[in-house]
């Protein structure tokens, strides 16, 4: 074998094997996830209209699916952030949609710029560090994206 078949050779093993890592770690981050539908929703908007229609498209594709097949989350930033304290016009709405189970997580970059604690924001919700870091994640991991 000449020397540039042989490197020829050893570069596509080496695409190969670096073709199946990069898909073999895609299914197992599929596997935890361990639901066929996800969805992501961004919700960056102090209207209360914004999030009535985020919080519907959200309960309409689990009442469509089926909770047991959906992973469903709510990323909130920016202005939209005012909604999810509890002294908001939305706050009876988005506390009884994390009751029945909604992920909805707040940006922790949000919360400092703002000046908002954790004891400002409705119960239940979860945080996250970076919200538009979140929605490119979850993208990135297979999840639809929707923006009301």
């Amino acid at each position: 074998m000449s020397e540039i078949t042989g490197k020829r050779s050893f570069i596509a093993a080496a695409g190969t094997l670096l073709a199946s890592a990069f898909f073999t770690s895609r299914a197992q981050a599929s596997d935890k996830v361990g639901k066929p539908n996800r969805l992501v929703i961004q919700v960056s908007d102090n209207d209360p209209g914004k999030w009535g229609l985020a919080l519907n498209n959200a309960q309409n594709v689990i009442n469509d699916l089926g909770a047991s097949t959906v992973a469903l989350e709510i990323v909130v930033y920016g202005p939209g952030i005012g909604m999810l304290k509890s002294d908001s016009p939305m706050a009876s709405r988005i506390a009884a949609a994390l009751k029945g189970g909604m992920q909805i997580v707040a940006c922790e970059n949000t919360l400092k710029a703002q000046k908002l604690t954790r004891a400002d924001m409705l119960p239940d919700i979860g945080y996250v560090p970076a919200g538009v870091v979140e929605l490119m994640q979850k993208q990135q991991q297979g999840y639809a994206y929707i923006r009301p």
